[in-house]
């Protein structure tokens, strides 16, 4: 049971282990202002928490007696706690990148020349082609340069490459299918169609927008 609730009850038991010879009152004190320390502590962190269930487990593992459930039991109950307890940190952060992400598609869309796919995805041809479209399945080469909303670099190529497009992002796997060989594009794909939720690593954060300027060289159905 490594999470800190119970490094927390931990704690309270080495302690008042370590005054049991003290005078009376004294260990008397030590033991309620860390017994309300701790349900301080638990106040605002578990307003609805049952009083006699906590008891009832700080006597038996303080005793060293048979716990009512499983170590296992305890380390998943804890661990899911902790997740709902970091829950509503995370989400004002999520909606700002949402809003953020909204404000930024809002201001593309509205850019000279912009038409917008049925998955959200917007483009602007910079070159026109007339080459074969590349089928569901099939593969595409090409020279292109991704940056952030902000105008970082985040990827690019210098030769042309090969790519399958079941191996791409989702963006690209769909604008890509209605590009003609030639053509150049400039792509703006939402979140949604990138990496979402969940980001690539520390370069491209949650619910980031990316913009791709792709010219396609070659494909294949």
């Amino acid at each position: 049971m490594s999470r800190y609730l119970f490094l927390s009850l931990c704690v309270f038991f080495s302690v008042a282990q370590a005054v049991e010879n003290t005078p009376e009152k004294e260990a008397h004190d030590l033991a309620y202002s860390l017994g309300a320390s701790l349900g301080e502590r638990l106040r605002l962190e578990a307003p609805d928490l049952q009083l006699q269930a906590l008891i009832e487990g700080l006597q038996q593992a303080y005793q060293g007696k048979p716990l009512a459930l499983k170590d296992e039991q305890i380390e998943q109950i804890l661990t899911e706690h902790e997740a709902r307890v970091s829950m509503p940190s995370a989400e004002p952060q999520s909606e700002a990148a949402l809003e953020k992400e909204h404000r930024f598609l809002a201001e593309e869309k509205a850019r000279p020349g912009v038409r917008e796919l049925a998955d959200g995805v917007l483009l602007t041809e910079l070159s026109p082609g007339n080459g074969p479209k590349a089928g569901p399945n099939g593969k595409v080469q090409v020279l292109y340069i991704g940056r952030l909303p902000d105008g970082t670099v985040f990827d690019q190529n210098n030769q042309p490459q090969w790519f399958s497009l079941d191996s791409v992002i989702a963006g690209w796997r769909s604008a890509l299918q209605n590009m003609p060989t030639g053509a150049k594009w400039r792509l703006v794909i939402p979140s949604a169609q990138a990496y979402g939720a969940d980001g690539a690593g520390d370069v491209i954060a949650p619910f980031t927008p990316l913009i791709f300027e792709v010219e396609l060289r070659g494909a294949t159905s």
